[in-house]
């Protein structure tokens, strides 16, 4: 059961996320951006992606379809537990996207602060085998990265954080994450209620 399936969950997870560690080696990133020129190489970088997320899509998927490989039983408090997480997670990763407020500030890199508390929450909700490969990865590639930020390159100055951005973040986090609620199981296929 499930076995099938996983190859192409595994395939896509490396594509992805070594796709997405190219960034974690500046001089590699600068000189691919500068073989290729800035607009080619994004778009080699948005093809490899958008690869790598079909293939997990697909793979997860139909793992799922083809039936689950158990390890562990998710406590009920896990599942609690992951959406206060998930809350966090819409707010953290919209920051990311916003003007720059305080939350944006003092987390540094919410994107990637989102993204591994939207797989640390995956991780603790989900007991089978297909999830703790595909959220244990993500969030073992989050870390990763967000350590590599130690030896890359200091950007720009970043402007003064203002409280508009925290609105915007909160507001609009907030509703994503009751609108995910709501659609986790016609996207996703499974509920978050039950």
């Amino acid at each position: 059961m499930g076995n099938s399936f996983m190859s192409i969950l595994i395939l896509g997870l490396v594509i992805l996320l070594a796709g997405h560690s190219v960034q974690m080696a500046p001089a590699l990133h600068a000189s691919l951006q500068q073989k290729f020129g800035r607009n080619i190489y994004r778009g080699l970088y948005s093809v490899v992606a958008v690869i790598g997320v079909a293939l997990v899509i697909d793979g997860f998927g139909r793992y799922r379809a083809d039936g689950m490989i158990p390890v562990w039983d998710s406590p009920t408090g896990m599942k609690h537990l992951n959406l206060l997480l998930m809350l966090f997670a819409f707010i953290a990763l919209i920051a990311s996207q916003l003007p720059r407020g305080y939350i944006k500030a003092r987390l540094k890199h919410p994107m990637l602060v989102g993204l591994k508390a939207w797989a640390l929450g995956h991780l603790l909700a989900n007991g089978d085998l297909g999830s703790i490969i595909l959220f244990g990865s993500i969030l073992a590639w989050a870390v990763v990265n967000r350590i590599s930020f130690r030896w890359r390159p200091v950007g720009a100055e970043p402007p003064a954080p203002r409280v508009f951005g925290d609105v915007l973040s909160v507001g609009i986090g907030v509703i994503a994450y009751v609108a995910m609620l709501y659609l986790h199981p016609i996207l996703i296929g499974v509920s978050v209620f039950g």
